[in-house]
């Protein structure tokens, strides 16, 4: 399949009909246009001069780049493309001024000339309508351009010139915002899609030289300006400066970078100059891949969408008979006059576009799935933007999700001062357990002078022994022991363990020395996070660890959960979450690695992971920060779109169904027909482009 960059579509509804007729030609099944990214993906084979022909009957034109005349890719410059919106503006310009002039010179005189000019400026507005409706119904093919140049002729016909150029030059009017509503939304993500770096300057030797980031390999040695984008994932090599990672993760606050420490692709350096090594090609960074997704997030067709399309298939076909029954049944019937019934039927004829009502929801998904990703929460797709807007229970993996998952020591008991620590950190500092880390994090605010041990050993189980100065002391957990405990050892150890400590003992042959309490340090926003997420929607908050009772219950106190599971081995805490979903819609929230299965079996899976290959991949919602902080917001943003696509829905038909209704009491007119598509069209827009409103406050 090939992608092609399209310039000029303008109507979601004309974009599914060229769709199916370009799947109609020689090996064009599976040719699909993207009307959210204003995309045509093509298989292979398809004559391009069918394809360039379907795609100009509604204005549409496929973007070449100048400088090598393909026009495949995802970046290509298209600005020497003509803009057909400001050619639009112009006819409907001129329209308007000669049908206000038109109905001056009605008033004045009473001869053809006034019809001259309101049919001229009918044509002026709309002859492209014109054209493609009277190809279709050659075709006996039935649109919305079918349906407006029947209601036109219709409306001529009958004498009524000033009503039937008022519906022209609405109609225009109405498929110019109807394009540039979609227009604002797809500018909104190609802003976001820009952040991609373009060029980088590779270091060779003593040479630097600028060159194309898709050219960078693995080792490669970049420099990065103040001011300049990281070209692709990479190492510091040289150089201290802080960088600015909000297209990674959606935080304005810059991070200290310093040689050894692992930097994004896209990221902003704001002083000073690094040298980064270069640990991934540009196609497989995190950026590389977060963009990727975004760009098929905009097409995927949520559960709504599908029943609209669906809909819109038989909605047009239904309001044609329901004129002709209009036209005919009241005449025959009811004594009515047939001008005037014949005159309500064109009316019902141009009811029956369907545009405003297939704008109801695009605008709004691409608007919410841009929002979040200005905030770095990556959402896949409509269709989970949609099902996250209805979850009602989360599930929190406890290591890593509500805590930073890096054990510290959170108390010590001391008995022996003199050896407590010196002891400890002589055995720990060679070791590169977590636990052993934890250790010596606490002892290197001690200020103490370590002694080299003449004998270690790692008992497995236990801990480690060594001998110290011809005495041997041990490190390790309550089996390490071999001599009974005094009252009070036994007490603070028991109190400890009931905190939910993880205990390090240090002790000699004879004695306790002193027992670290180890713990997970909670992150510090979950807390908070758990309040806002009630606050957000969330009717239930559990946590599923694998982690002993006594841990669970002091992490749960502490983040304000009151459900919690403990003692969960993987496979029970998928049994967990499927005992959650069968209750409600049930979103798992981890850290995209040990957690996939449980993440892979919630009605939606959230995983954090600031860019990790895992993160991204396994989940259908990734939090870019690695810490809780944006998903209430992506909770409430995704809420907010499925309340106004609802919204949506209900303007559209419902104006429909109120001018539908007028036809009873004969009180339908062209202009109020028109004017109940085009009134729904603009608020459908306004309303789903609210969505972006208050960015800057989420980047603040």
């Amino acid at each position: 399949m090939d992608e092609y960059k399209l310039q000029g579509l303008s109507c979601g509804n004309c974009a599914r009909e060229m769709e199916e007729e370009i799947n109609k030609l020689e090996n064009g099944e599976g040719s699909r246009i993207l009307y959210n990214s204003s995309k045509l993906v093509l298989a292979k084979g398809v004559d391009m001069q069918k394809v360039e022909k379907i795609l100009s009957s509604d204005g549409a034109v496929i973007v070449k780049d100048p400088d090598d005349g393909d026009a495949r890719g995802h970046e290509h410059d298209h600005s020497h493309v003509h803009d057909s919106s400001t050619d639009i503006k112009i006819l409907l310009g001129i329209s308007a001024i000669i049908f206000l002039s038109a109905i001056y010179v009605d008033t004045q005189w009473d001869n053809l000339v006034p019809v001259f000019m309101y049919l001229t400026a009918a044509a002026t507005s709309g002859y492209p309508t014109f054209i493609k409706g009277a190809k279709n119904l050659l075709k006996f093919k039935f649109n919305i351009d079918t349906l407006m140049t029947i209601a036109l002729i219709g409306a001529f016909s009958i004498g009524e010139w000033k009503e039937g150029t008022l519906v022209a030059i609405l109609f225009g009017v109405n498929e110019l915002l109807e394009g540039m509503g979609m227009e604002k939304a797809r500018k909104s993500m190609e802003e976001l899609l820009k952040v991609a770096p373009k060029e980088a300057i590779l270091i060779e030797g003593e040479k630097e030289r600028v060159v194309p980031i898709e050219t960078l390999k693995t080792g490669d040695l970049v420099l990065v300006k103040s001011g300049q984008k990281i070209p692709s994932e990479g190492i510091v090599a040289a150089g201290k400066s802080s960088v600015n990672e909000a297209a990674i993760t959606g935080e304005a606050m810059p991070v200290d970078k310093e040689p050894d420490e692992k930097v994004f692709g896209g990221s902003i350096n704001n002083e000073g100059v690094l040298k980064v090594k270069i640990t991934k090609e540009y196609k497989d960074s995190s950026l590389a891949k977060i963009l990727h997704l975004v760009e098929e997030a905009q097409e995927t067709k949520t559960p709504t969408e599908l029943f609209i399309n669906r809909f819109a298939r038989y909605y047009t076909p239904l309001i044609m008979i329901v004129a002709a029954l209009v036209m005919v049944v009241p005449p025959l019937f009811m004594n009515g006059d047939w001008g005037s019934w014949f005159y309500q039927g064109l009316a019902v004829l141009i009811v029956g576009c369907p545009c405003a009502l297939i704008l109801s929801s695009p605008i709004a998904i691409v608007s919410g799935i841009a929002r979040n990703a200005k905030n770095g929460i990556l959402v896949k797709g409509g269709v989970f933007l949609e099902q996250l807007g209805k979850i009602d229970t989360i599930a929190f993996d406890k290591t890593g999700t509500l805590t930073k998952g890096h054990p510290y020591v959170e108390k010590t008991i001391v008995y022996d001062e003199e050896n407590f620590y010196r002891i400890a950190g002589s055995i720990e500092k060679t070791s590169s357990h977590p636990i052993a880390k934890a250790v010596m994090g606490k002892i290197d605010h001690e200020n103490i002078t370590y002694t080299e041990p003449e004998e270690i050993n790692t008992i497995s189980g236990q801990g480690v022994s060594a001998v110290i100065d011809g005495r041997t002391y041990k490190v390790g957990n309550e089996k390490s022991l071999g001599f009974p405990l005094s009252e009070k050892t036994e007490t603070d150890i028991g109190s400890l363990k009931d905190a939910g400590y993880t205990l390090v003992i240090v002790s000699d042959e004879e004695k306790v020395l002193g027992v670290f309490g180890i713990t997970d340090e909670i992150r510090e926003e979950s807390k908070g996070i758990i309040s806002k997420l009630y606050s957000a929607g969330i009717n239930n908050a559990v946590m599923l660890t694998g982690d002993h009772q006594k841990t669970a219950e002091k992490v749960a106190k502490q983040v304000g959960l009151t459900d919690y599971y403990a003692n969960l081995l993987p496979d029970e805490k998928v049994a967990k979450v499927k005992e959650l979903t069968a209750k409600g819609k049930t979103a798992m929230v981890g850290d995209g690695i040990n957690d996939a299965p449980a993440l892979a079996t919630a009605d939606l899976g959230i995983a954090m992971g600031k860019g990790t290959d895992s993160a991204i991949e396994t989940a259908d919602v990734v939090l870019m920060q690695d810490h809780l902080g944006k998903l209430p917001s992506a909770i409430t943003i995704s809420k907010r779109v499925n309340k106004i696509i609802k919204l949506n829905i209900s303007l559209a038909l419902g104006l429909k169904l109120i001018a539908l209704l007028l036809t009873i009491p004969g009180l339908l007119t062209l202009w109020i027909a028109i004017l109940s598509d085009m009134g729904a069209t603009i608020l459908v827009t306004l309303i789903s482009l609210t969505i972006m409103i208050g960015e800057k406050r989420d980047s603040a």
